[in-house]
């Protein structure tokens, strides 16, 4: 019998299980194989929602459900434990590879266990790492978040105190964007800003409001992919271009190339690339953390510590890019990873957020103060998908004989549709709509724009409005695995 076992139960992991769990039906009912998903986290959340739980258009029962029933129905093996070691030689515990995970469900939480596995996928995604700017996030800090559920309720309590505010004559400063010089997920923060903006306008009090974007992108609509030019209404523009006419259009100031340093109560301390630090202060800030790879440490079969053999220095798991340090003029589409196999362990897998880029995509900047200022690339979405089905696929076919991975989904050779909300209202909502292709530049296919302009666009409208809606219920029915799934996009 072989074992795969997959550490985490995202956007990612899920969709690696449900694509095994369909390809090697017949074959694990008659326990040839066992799929097992170690997650700690009890429900899934389809994330790209959870910015409507933080202005209280949805609840988080819309964007959550319980991962146990469905991989039962799948006959798959469910853990709510976290990762702690993987043993990829073996070692004390087992001669075969291994895992060691701690229970997080209430009835055997804080109990260790050991799982030998065949083949190993590590989709354990990011760890919001709000400790990287003193006074961020909302545990133990001074700021709001929307990354998870239970985040974007908390920030949804803090936004209507301050339209209650507003209700009553007063003013607010309101500052969403990024957290830190080296985030991510500028996209989410996006959203965000824009559908405060639209609730104020909604709620009779966007007079009262003062809306500010700060980021660490070098311009508007970076978003960590070193900009893009689309084709909008039979033109070429920019990101840049189409980002400021947004922001523009809904009266929102916008502060760029800056790095949040701390955060005290009322006030963020920033610095610009260009070295100069300022305040600005606030009565409600949503900041996206920096993301760093989770604490999972992995170990030789004599017990020696080879994690840095393993993870790169942020934690992340590499597997089959060009991790060679270079120029940034000598980066290449070559460089990124295609079948997320990690060199040394032919057995072992990374996939979503918890793969290791072989660097940015953006041109890495940093200030004269040496700090880092730059965003760093996304991995999130319609690309953790795509990599986590070829992924299976590659699994299911190495468990027939395959020698080497077959499949390939190199984000230098995929396209990404992104829909991100700008209101949400069934007459008055609004959704940017964007297509990019490749989401990494190719400057060798398309040296004028490092992209295929035929297949990068943007448009802005209510129609974008509906289509996010219908995904949100589209991409749930779909992880729940109701019938005809397989047949939905992913």
């Amino acid at each position: 019998m072989s074992r795969i076992v997959i550490l985490g139960a995202g956007i990612s992991g899920h969709t690696t299980a449900r694509w095994l769990g369909k390809w090697l039906g017949e074959k694990q009912q008659a326990g040839q194989h066992e799929i097992v998903v170690v997650s700690p986290n009890e429900q899934w959340n389809w994330i790209p929602s959870n910015i409507w739980v933080g202005v209280g258009e949805m609840t988080e029962k819309q964007v959550t459900f319980p991962l146990a029933p469905i991989y039962k129905k799948m006959g798959v093996t469910f853990k709510q434990a976290k990762a702690v070691s993987i043993h990829p030689e073996g070692g004390e515990a087992s001669d075969s590879p291994y895992v060691t995970f701690e229970y997080t469900e209430a009835a055997r939480a804080g109990q260790s266990e050991t799982l030998t596995y065949d083949y190993l996928v590590n989709a354990t995604g990011p760890k919001l790492n709000f400790g990287a700017t003193p006074g961020l996030g909302p545990d133990e800090g001074h700021t709001t978040s929307v990354c998870t559920p239970g985040h974007a309720l908390h920030a949804n309590e803090e936004l209507q105190a301050n339209i209650a505010a507003m209700k009553r004559g007063e003013t607010r400063t309101f500052v969403i964007g990024t957290g830190h010089g080296m985030c991510t997920c500028q996209g989410a923060a996006f959203e965000y800003i824009y559908n405060i903006e639209h609730m104020f306008r909604d709620k009779g009090v966007r007079d009262k409001a003062r809306i500010i974007w700060i980021s660490n992108e070098y311009e508007l609509g970076d978003f960590g992919m070193g900009g893009v030019h689309i084709k909008r209404g039979g033109y070429i523009t920019n990101g840049k271009v189409f980002a400021e006419s947004l922001m523009v259009e809904r009266g929102m100031e916008w502060i760029v190339r800056a790095a949040v340093k701390r955060v005290e109560p009322g006030k963020l301390h920033y610095e610009l690339l260009d070295g100069t630090e300022h305040e600005l202060a606030f009565d409600f800030a949503m900041l996206i953390p920096p993301f760093a790879g989770q604490p999972l440490k992995a170990y030789g079969k004599d017990g020696s510590d080879i994690s840095s053999e393993v993870f790169a220095p942020n934690g992340f798991m590499k597997v089959d890019g060009d991790y060679t340090p270079k120029p940034y003029e000598e980066w290449s589409k070559a460089d990124w990873p295609k079948t997320y196999q990690t060199p040394k362990y032919k057995n072992v897998f990374a996939i979503g957020i918890a793969f290791a880029p072989p660097h940015l995509i953006s041109k890495p900047m940093q200030s004269p103060n040496g700090t880092p200022i730059n965003p760093t690339p996304p991995r999130t979405g319609m690309p953790a998908a795509t990599i986590g089905k070829a992924v299976a696929a590659n699994i299911c076919e190495m468990l027939g004989g395959a020698a080497e991975p077959t499949h390939t989904a190199s984000m230098a050779e995929m396209g990404a549709a992104c829909v991100a909300s700008t209101g949400m209202h069934i007459f008055t909502g609004s959704a940017a709509t964007m297509t990019v292709y490749p989401v990494v530049p190719d400057y060798e296919t398309y040296p004028e724009y490092g992209r295929d302009i035929d297949l990068t666009f943007g448009e802005v409208g209510l129609a974008g409005h509906w289509l996010k809606y219908i995904l949100h219920h589209v991409f749930i029915y779909q992880a729940k695995l109701r019938p005809g799934w397989s047949l939905l996009p992913h």
